[in-house]
């Protein structure tokens, strides 16, 4: 009877085959290794440096923007008026040719402070700081009010009694903007504050910011409304009241018997504060 823990010859040969590559796969190259000699690493530019430079935070890259831009901006050479700046002066220190242009827009009415060259929006804060000290200014002129061709002046245009031609005057104000600008004074009854002109159509920012020096209202002869015997058809004629709203006020005052003071108003749900302020100065008792 054959013994089972016996090998075969045929098996005792396949495992000699097996155990004799088993070892020339892991022992042959442990081996050359012994014997091969040392490699060189070079540190210069390595690729864990290049990963590392590609890894920077998006913290200093911004900060390395920052500066880059920065130094966008170029200090003035020496102190400056900045009502003397041509546009190429301001393209020197950083500014683009439209910024250069819109600055010398604005200081048609003159820069007398730093709070008055700040209004020009393209004014960053940036750039402000770059060139804050060296900027100068001449003293402001004085308003004359004394009417003579020969006698230059800085006129100050009265908006509630101006004519279209006065208005026109006005930079950057022509016969468009001269005719509504009339158009909502007529509507308002007149203007309470310089703000309102923002209400006229196609009026900006911009634009105020441009006239603002050159105009005041005296709101002392407006148009107002008595509480007490308006009709709603009246107030609805103003652009501030809607008809619900005057509705509401005729309403309630047949409800009070007669408003005893303006701030009765307020009792209507559909007058908040903000509307009230807005349509105060234009009624009376």
């Amino acid at each position: 009877m054959e013994n089972p823990l016996e090998f075969s010859k045929r098996s005792r040969r396949a495992t000699l085959i097996f155990v004799s590559c088993f070892l020339l796969i892991v022992l042959v190259p442990r081996i050359i290794g012994l014997f091969s000699p040392p490699r060189k690493l070079s540190f210069t530019q390595t690729d864990f440096e290049k990963k590392e430079l590609k890894r920077r935070s998006y913290k200093t890259y911004r900060s390395d923007y920052n500066y880059q831009r920065k130094k966008g901006f170029q200090t003035p050479p020496a102190k400056f008026d900045p009502n003397q700046y041509a546009p190429s002066d301001w393209m020197n220190l950083g500014l683009s040719q439209k910024q250069a242009d819109l600055i010398i827009r604005f200081g048609k009415r003159g820069f007398y402070s730093h709070e008055d060259l700040r209004k020009v929006f393209v004014i960053s804060d940036r750039f402000f700081e770059v060139i804050r000290d060296s900027l100068v200014y001449p003293s402001r002129p004085e308003r004359v009010t004394v009417k003579d061709e020969d006698v230059k002046y800085e006129r100050i245009v009265e908006i509630n009694t101006a004519s279209q031609e006065e208005l026109m005057g006005l930079p950057g104000i022509g016969e468009f903007f001269a005719k509504n600008i009339i158009k909502m004074r007529n509507a308002l009854g007149g203007f309470v504050n310089k703000q309102q002109l923002l209400e006229v159509w196609k009026f900006d920012q911009e634009k105020l910011a441009m006239i603002e020096g050159k105009i005041e209202v005296n709101s002392q002869n407006l148009r107002q409304f008595d509480l007490n015997t308006v009709t709603a058809p009246e107030l609805k004629t103003h652009p501030y009241f809607t008809w619900s709203v005057a509705n509401s006020i005729v309403k309630m005052r047949v409800q009070l018997g007669g408003y005893q003071k303006i701030e009765d108003i307020r009792r209507s749900v559909l007058i908040d504060d903000a509307l009230f302020q807005k349509i105060k100065p234009y009624l009376t008792l």
